[in-house]
């Protein structure tokens, strides 16, 4: 850990330790956010699965987004990494295929924001059975 010298390195460890938290305190009740799924096996760290979590992460917080951002593994669609799971409260997920970093803030501000479906969408190829 790094030294504090100065009030707004006190500061400023506050408000990473109080991000940290709140990540915590949303990720207990995450069926009332957003909930961002990053798969980042060994074809996503390869593809750039990193660099787009932490670029989503980047953008939910400018925009204020209510949002748990995480980590998977493998979601079976490895020719289109970097994929993403975003289940929306009451809505089924919908996984987004070539997603880099590049496009994090569209997919922040026309789906998380603004519910406009974006290219790259991967068709459900399950079904459920709830019994």
């Amino acid at each position: 850990m790094e030294k504090i010298k100065s009030l707004a390195d006190l500061k400023k460890r506050r408000e990473a330790l109080q991000s940290d938290l709140n990540l915590r305190e949303m990720g207990d009740n995450a069926e009332k956010v957003i909930q961002v799924k990053v798969a980042m096996a060994t074809c996503g760290i390869a593809s750039g699965a990193k660099k787009t979590m932490e670029a989503i992460i980047d953008e939910c917080q400018k925009n204020n987004v209510a949002a748990v951002v995480t980590q998977t593994g493998c979601m079976g669609y490895c020719y289109a990494e970097p994929t993403v799971e975003v289940k929306k409260p009451g809505a089924d997920p919908v996984v987004f295929g070539y997603l880099t970093a590049d496009k994090a803030a569209d997919l922040v501000k026309k789906y998380l924001i603004g519910n406009e479906l974006l290219e790259g969408i991967i068709p459900v190829n399950y079904e459920k059975i709830d019994k």
